[in-house]
């Protein structure tokens, strides 16, 4: 890299420098990978990950990234761990200790006490013949690589490096735990990737508050059912399945004597529906491409289940 490189091709340097470390680390995944995972998969208690500095960012997110897909982690700060935080880590736990020289003094507390309790502890590190690396009981070594910063000294292909290996580590925990997309919206209940997993089950009317008629209630009684429950629509139920809908472009179609008419007769047959364990994104979906306002729910039997609303798929986030 020079001082008269264009930022694009400055950028391109440091994503190809980056780039040739991580298809390395893809040819050569440390040995121990298996086997630290396998650790992690039978700790009874957490994952405490630590690190510092840059590391100790890394560490922070790889923490989050497990917490969030069915593996209980925890980020510990080396230098609070060495003030009374070693109290975080029990016996029951396996440490991951992030040092690309592995020669980080703020962490020989840790190491300390890990050692102290027998408490499985696994290294990430550049120098696989370091301090950290020949206490540790696995050892995942990153590749020998130059840093993509101009100086080749500021944490950058290193830390890109530990962070996609946490990522792996991660994943495949959560593949072998069998952690699904429900399990992931039990993490996850807020923001957009929590509205993206609710099913309509989550947000729908039920019970009493469904506007229900029988195929023989007369469209005088339909009216007021439908006014009454406040959604413009009413289905039309016999022994619990759903036979059809009335909403106000059927009342239109039959408006010449309408109030001699009976639901059955102004009924709409075999409407579309959802089921209620859909995701609310799908019925929204629906939703748009029939430009229509709401959805009823069946169950595989045809039973009515519950009505959603576009509103309703709107309040909870989905857009």
């Amino acid at each position: 890299m020079t001082a008269t490189q264009r930022p694009t091709e400055i950028a391109r340097d440091v994503l190809a420098i980056e780039s040739a470390a991580l298809t390395r680390l893809h040819d050569e995944l440390p040995a121990d990978f298996d086997a630290v995972v396998h650790l992690l998969l039978g700790v009874s208690g957490r994952v405490i990950v630590s690190g510092m500095g840059k590391s100790g960012h890394v560490a922070a997110k790889i923490a989050a990234t497990m917490a969030s897909t069915g593996t209980p982690a925890q980020y510990v700060h080396p230098g609070e761990a060495s003030h009374g935080d070693l109290g975080m880590i029990t016996a029951v736990d396996a440490v991951i200790l992030i040092s690309n020289s592995g020669e980080t003094r703020e962490l020989a507390d840790i190491i300390g006490h890990t050692r102290r309790f027998a408490i499985p502890m696994v290294a990430i590190t550049r120098k696989p013949d370091s301090t950290l690396a020949r206490q540790a009981d696995h050892v995942l070594p990153l590749p020998d690589a130059p840093e993509a910063c101009a100086i080749g000294m500021a944490p950058t292909t290193s830390t890109t490096c530990t962070m996609a290996l946490g990522d792996a580590l991660a994943v495949a925990l959560m593949r072998l735990r069998g952690f699904d997309r429900d399990s992931y919206l039990a993490f996850h209940p807020g923001g957009t990737l929590g509205a993206q997993l609710l099913r309509v089950s989550a947000v729908m009317h039920k019970g009493d508050d469904l506007p229900v008629v029988a195929e023989s209630t007369p469209m005088g009684d339909t009216l007021l059912e439908m006014t009454a429950k406040g959604f413009g629509v009413a289905a039309v139920v016999e022994g619990g399945r759903l036979l059809g809908v009335i909403t106000d472009g059927d009342l239109r179609r039959n408006l010449d004597n309408l109030l001699g008419r009976t639901a059955g007769e102004v009924a709409t047959r075999n409407p579309r529906t959802i089921a209620p364990d859909a995701l609310l994104t799908e019925a929204l979906g629906i939703m748009n491409a029939s430009k229509i306002s709401l959805l009823f729910a069946v169950d595989a039997d045809g039973r009515l289940q519950g009505l959603v609303h576009i509103h309703d798929a709107l309040r909870a986030g989905v857009a």
